[in-house]
């Protein structure tokens, strides 16, 4: 019986996602991202997910006060309702517009790895439209490969793989037993991972993320260790002008001298500056310290 109501409503946010996208494609980008923004804002708190946005900012900002909160909470609803409408218009961005939308620092680091042919691992997490940090990246001639989590939603997640491996990111690992095989198996073969490290794990270690243990991916870690590669923070954030600024950090050289915690514990760290920059663009709505 749970899982027939889950599967109804999974359909109806089909079918919800489905009108607003073709709403979108009406009434141009512009208007869409005010659409969805004031969607977003005046939902958003109704969600369930909501709780645990709350309880995520008092857990990172336990001595700020309520106005700070709620500003980030306001922020990230108005964020993820311009995420959800720039789905729509994710060809234009990948054919037309990548280029005058996005201003690059670091866009050198991205050609030195490119002259050097070794492959790295990019890190970063889901800060506003992170879906065009591996669209920038791929364009710029960088083979890469993208990890990804399947929508829990099995009517959307099709149309949202086929948009990611036809205009983000060609190449597509699907976390799991099978992913880890294709990741191996990519990395091996000269292909760069971008990795999102800032959600929770089955698998990981309990790692110090906002003064909270926070159970992390040692993924990057592994690799530095088994293949002595480099880690390469990369961050976005969205201007006034809703076009992006993309930063390309200079690649990290761990030694020899570190280990899967000190390597975890210094990515969490970066990973948190980054979040500190504008932490209305990051999304608070996962469950990182359960």
């Amino acid at each position: 019986m749970i899982n027939f109501v889950r599967k109804i409503k999974y359909f109806f946010q089909f079918i919800i996602i489905l009108l607003l996208f073709l709403l979108f494609k009406l009434v141009g980008l512009n208007n869409s991202r005010l659409i969805a923004s004031k969607i977003f804002v005046f939902f958003g708190p109704l969600f369930r997910s909501s709780i645990i946005t709350t309880s995520n900012i008092e857990k990172a900002f336990p001595n700020k006060d309520n106005s700070f909160k709620k500003k980030i909470i306001y922020e990230m609803w108005l964020t993820y309702g311009k995420i959800l409408s720039e789905y729509s218009f994710i060809k234009i961005f990948r054919e037309k517009g990548l280029e005058k939308k996005i201003e690059v620092e670091g866009q050198a680091e991205l050609e030195e790895i490119k002259k050097n042919k070794q492959p790295v691992i990019f890190i970063s997490g889901h800060f506003d439209n992170f879906e065009l940090m591996a669209m920038h990246i791929e364009k710029s001639g960088i083979d890469l490969a993208a990890i990804y989590r399947p929508l829990n939603n099995n009517f959307l997640n099709p149309i949202m793989e086929n948009i990611r491996k036809k205009y983000i990111c060609k190449k597509q690992i699907k976390k799991g037993i099978s992913g880890t095989k294709d990741l191996l198996k990519y990395f091996r073969s000269g292909t760069s991972i971008a990795l999102m490290i800032d959600q929770r794990v089955s698998e990981g270690i309990n790692s110090k993320f906002f003064s909270q243990k926070a159970l992390t991916t040692t993924i990057p870690a592994q690799f530095v260790k088994k293949f002595n590669c480099k880690i390469v923070p990369v961050h976005i954030k969205r201007k006034k002008d809703d076009n992006f600024k993309l930063k390309v950090f200079k690649p990290l050289d761990f030694s020899n001298n570190h280990n899967i915690d000190s390597i975890t514990l210094t990515l969490n760290s970066v990973l948190e500056k980054m979040i500190m920059e504008n932490p209305g663009q990051w999304i608070w709505t996962h469950n990182r310290w359960k």
